[in-house]
């Protein structure tokens, strides 16, 4: 089961990353149906395989932010990105989290 729940995460989230980019809203939300399609085991198991799928993809986000900020302009770009990233971090925790919760969510209802 492990592996299968991994799998699904790591799959929804590319998903959501391509999609992400054409798709601004639709692209998590179909990222986290993809994981929790994947995980089966109901609606908490898709849900929760759909959360994980779009908190990677903020924690993926922040990262490139950090280190962009740090490559791009030395200490001071640490700092600014620091500060970017947990600004965006939360924001998209909050976005992608919770569509990608929606999705797991739905995928998880559908495929019991």
């Amino acid at each position: 089961m492990a592996d299968n729940f991994w799998t699904g995460v790591i799959v929804g989230w590319l998903v959501g990353l391509i999609l992400g980019f054409l798709l601004p809203v639709i692209g998590p939300l179909i990222g986290g149906f993809v994981a929790g399609w994947m995980v089966r085991g109901g609606i908490g198991n898709g849900a929760k395989a759909g959360l994980f799928a779009g908190i990677l993809g903020a924690i993926v986000i922040a990262v490139l932010l950090l280190l962009g900020g740090t490559l791009l302009l030395g200490a001071f770009g640490f700092i600014a990105g620091l500060g970017t990233s947990l600004v965006i971090i939360v924001a998209a925790f909050v976005y992608q989290g919770l569509l990608s919760l929606i999705g797991g969510a739905i995928a998880g209802a559908i495929r019991r």
